[in-house]
């Protein structure tokens, strides 16, 4: 028996590579399939079956791909609908994988159609479960992205409970729990670092799963819970109805471009361009009008947060040989319309003689030196609610950068804004679409409130309601 997670930091995604006697099933891979295809290749085996525990929302899955590429049945759980072949599950039905056994229990709640996988041994014994979004280490799977018809956020919610109650909390304690995601996706809100447990652990400090009542885990569960970004939807609606293979994605997006023939593309085309390099790099020269996500930290969630439109074409500019890279991280959240990058980078761009723009970066004790002179400094703090109501300057505003798309509409290009994040990461990205938007005086405060919190500044451990932006 051989189990592997195969898990992707940037996403927190964990796909899984299960085989027996030459036989495997992968469950919820990602969007690439040849790593995939490459170890069932190497160990000898068939991929028999791509189980999917629900319709992911925040990552386009390879199922199609793969199913194509291998031959495999894509399975799904009760009630799931999809525009390509695939195997509905009855709840309980059991799937032979060589010597091992895996039953699909239908657990809904965080989704209609979310199903737990239970992986029996050869000797018939419960090993581990596949709990894809339905339980995490540390938490449970939003029940707010897939309400049917009359059902609310807590009608859903309910259900999760019942699920778990019914058909995962009665297994045995040593039963391994594989979840599909870690701390820092969206799917959840209090998910641990650790990527699997035993259920017997994690009934002991799963607050979820220590809930006495049906009614305490509805509320304890629903509480504090963001609005989804919004391409979550359109992620899902790619898993039910299909997509184009990546190998097209890749034949678009890997077109190598000289800086006049990038320049024209983005003029006539409306292009965005995206410079995916590091934010100190970024900062230090860029191309007029470039956003700024870097490849070196969240990428494919930020790019899915703020690129409201799937179709949007982009033109690539990339640290070297980072390219497919980007390609590849942009297509894993539906964004399959990349249609080059420029070739030699920023390098190339300066060497024609092309235009450069620069944002302005100070350090904490600078900033701190301007804040006891100016007392009328607008300062972004775009953080995260939560970072920002555990601790923030009181001197800033509460722009977080997951919302920037609806705050915008309030700065002013006259006036000068000091944003920071944490570390600098998220700050930039803010800055370089602010700068895009036509605000020009943008100040980066470096080292984000890591470095703020060494200067003697006046900090406040709660919101301010008049400052605090509701979003």
């Amino acid at each position: 028996m051989k189990i592997e997670q195969i898990y992707t930091g940037c996403l927190a995604e964990a796909a899984y590579y299960i085989e027996s006697n030459g036989e495997a099933a992968i469950i919820d891979p990602l969007r690439e399939i040849e790593p995939y295809l490459n170890k069932a290749k190497q160990h000898g085996a068939k991929i028999k079956y791509i189980f999917e525990t629900h319709f992911h929302a925040d990552f386009v899955s390879g199922h199609v791909d793969l199913a194509k590429k291998s031959g495999a049945t894509i399975v799904y759980g009760p009630t799931a609908k999809t525009a390509y072949p695939s195997h509905i599950a009855t709840d309980g039905e059991a799937f032979m994988i060589g010597e091992l056994t895996i039953v699909a229990l239908h657990t809904p709640g965080h989704t209609p159609e979310s199903t737990t996988y239970l992986l029996k041994d050869a000797m018939g014994k419960d090993y581990c479960i596949f709990s894809g979004d339905t339980l995490f280490i540390g938490d449970v799977g939003r029940p707010d992205l897939a309400q049917q018809g009359t059902m609310t956020m807590e009608d859903m919610a309910g259900s999760l409970y019942d699920s778990l109650h019914a058909k995962i909390m009665p297994l045995s304690d040593e039963v391994i729990i594989y979840p599909a995601h870690g701390a820092g996706s969206a799917c959840g809100k209090n998910m641990s670092k650790e990527t699997f447990d035993t259920l017997g652990h994690q009934k002991q400090v799963n607050y979820a799963l220590k809930a006495s009542t049906r009614a305490q885990f509805i509320e304890e569960v629903t509480a504090g819970i963001l609005p989804p970004p919004q391409y979550f939807a359109k992620n899902a609606a790619m898993n039910k109805g299909g997509y184009d293979p990546i190998s097209e994605v890749y034949e678009k997006g890997l077109v190598a471009l000289d800086p006049q023939t990038f320049e024209e593309i983005a003029n006539q085309r409306a292009a965005l361009i995206l410079d995916t390099r590091d934010p100190q790099d970024f900062a230090k020269e860029f191309i007029p009008n470039a956003i700024n996500i870097g490849l070196n930290g969240q990428f494919a969630p930020w790019v899915g947060a703020l690129i409201t439109d799937l179709k949007q074409q982009i033109l690539l500019l990339t640290a070297e040989g980072k390219a497919e890279e980007a390609i590849t991280r942009l297509a894993r959240v539906g964004y399959d319309h990349t249609i080059g990058y420029l070739d030699g980078g920023m390098a190339a761009w300066k060497q024609a003689g092309k235009e450069i723009d620069q944002i302005e970066s100070i350090s904490a004790e600078a900033f701190e030196d301007l804040a006891n002179s100016n007392e009328k400094l607008n300062v972004l703090d775009v953080r995260k609610p939560g970072e920002y109501e555990s601790e923030h300057l009181e001197l800033t505003l509460a722009r977080p950068l997951d919302y920037i798309n609806d705050w915008t509409k309030e700065i002013s290009p006259d006036q000068t804004y000091y944003v920071h994040c944490a570390g600098g990461y998220r700050s930039m990205i803010a800055a370089s679409i602010l700068k895009a938007r036509g605000i020009d005086q943008v100040i980066d405060i470096a080292g984000g409130y890591g470095a703020i919190k060494n200067t003697n500044l006046k900090r406040t451990d709660f919101a301010c309601p008049s400052k605090a932006m509701k979003a």
